[in-house]
């Protein structure tokens, strides 16, 4: 008989033996006292891989001792779920655990949502995927939705402890001897997931040789053989990816150059040069704007660098356009200002063109009124005469506002105030 992996072993029971989750499931948060209650309601679990989903729907359908049926979204038929369905009406309620939720195509989902109402059923959906992204409106709206954090070093470290002790399904029959450094390494590099953890633990168990004394003694070098690459993952197309992307840009929106860094370097780590550059470019003009103009050619010049020599090296005219960013000061004052005059255009606030700026380049114009008062501004002192410009409608509205950061908006904010000043 093939043995299942520890991670498959040692899932919980109850709803007291999961690890971490204490925003869900500590004492009186909302799935702790749906336990208390005795009335579990349909729900959708939702996190990064490894972070007891699947792990936490069976623990909460056994503290209640209720039937539970594990299926996939992807793998199991209509048929299987028809099945499932016709079982809860001969016993009683049935919950069912769905992997993979958010591949439930439209047949099932439209069999399964009349008796998710009824409660015949309680469906529990497990997804890495953000449910506002993926999951079908209508499924949304009749479930709660629940977000499992990944859990933290000293939570795997417990995880880690509880495996390596327990007789009856972890590794408490192996003379398993692990240092600290070994411990904290497995913790470490699973990047907040258990099960990468506990394989790489399970792997390390099995694999490594026994002493003289029939120990299986595991260091720091067998765990880092065993862990591999896992202690980073980054999937390009998830939901953890634009996460990061918007962490990176809000670090720099707000000068904070190591957390800015830190998110640099995961997407350098994932090799994604092509989202740095996109990000980079629009957080230069968007976020330090005018503040500092200079920020967006040399932000440019620094993603063509970066692009010519590749990585590693690339990393390098990041780092100084990085910097730079974070520490300019910072201004959307231009943008925002097109941003209100975009709002006026749609929804209907024009007007017409004033006469003397309209085209006076053709035979006739001038009968027709076009461009007769136009000032030509170069004919005047300064090169500047007051004239309207806006639509009538419009004639007063201030767009730009213009703020008080760095020289050259400052410079930029002097003469507008001139300008709007000038009789």
């Amino acid at each position: 008989m093939v043995q299942q992996p520890l991670a498959y072993r040692l899932r919980p029971n109850h709803i007291d033996d999961i690890i971490g989750q204490d925003h869900l499931v500590g004492e009186g948060k909302t799935i702790r006292r749906m336990i208390d209650a005795k009335r579990l309601a349909s729900m959708i679990l939702f996190g990064p891989p490894g972070t007891g989903k699947t792990s936490m729907a069976i623990a909460l359908a056994k503290s209640l001792d209720l039937r539970y049926k594990l299926l996939n979204a992807v793998i199991d038929k209509k048929k299987e779920m028809e099945i499932a369905v016709e079982e809860a009406k001969m016993s009683g309620t049935l919950v069912i655990i769905l992997d993979e939720v958010h591949r439930l195509d439209k047949g099932k989902q439209d069999y399964l949502l009349p008796h998710v109402e009824s409660n015949l059923i309680t469906l529990i959906g497990c997804t890495t995927s953000n449910p506002y992204h993926a999951i079908n409106p209508a499924i949304r709206s009749r479930v709660h939705l629940f977000e499992l954090h990944r859990l933290t070093t000293t939570e795997i470290k417990q995880a880690l402890v509880r495996a390596i002790d327990d007789v009856d399904h972890g590794l408490g029959n192996r003379q398993l001897s692990i240092t600290p450094e070994a411990l904290d390494h497995f913790a470490q590099s699973a990047n907040g997931d258990l099960r990468a953890a506990l394989n790489g633990l399970e792997l390390a168990a099995f694999s490594t040789k026994t002493s003289a004394d029939q120990t299986i003694n595991v260091d720091l070098i067998v765990a880092e053989s065993c862990m591999q690459k896992k202690s980073f993952s980054h999937d390009k197309n998830g939901d953890a990816h634009y996460d990061v992307l918007s962490a990176f840009q809000k670090s720099i929106r707000g000068s904070d150059v190591n957390a800015a860094l830190h998110y640099l370097a995961r997407l350098i780590e994932a090799g994604d040069l092509d989202s740095i550059a996109r990000r980079m470019t629009v957080i230069a003009y968007e976020d330090i704007g005018l503040a500092n103009p200079q920020a967006g050619p040399r932000t440019l010049a620094a993603i063509e660098a970066a692009e010519r020599i590749g990585f590693p090296e690339a990393r390098i005219p990041l780092a100084v356009a990085i910097v730079e960013l974070c520490l300019s000061p910072k201004s959307n004052s231009a943008y925002k200002a097109l941003d209100e005059a975009l709002y006026d255009i749609r929804h209907g606030q024009m007007g017409d063109i004033p006469l003397h700026l309209k085209d006076s380049h053709y035979q006739g114009a001038s009968k027709l009124g076009r461009g007769v008062e136009y000032k030509y501004p170069h004919n005047y002192p300064g090169g500047w005469i007051k004239q309207q410009y806006l639509p009538d409608p419009l004639k007063d509205k201030k767009y730009y506002q213009p703020l008080d950061t760095g020289k050259f908006e400052r410079a930029l904010k002097q003469m507008y105030e001139q300008l709007n000043n000038h009789e």
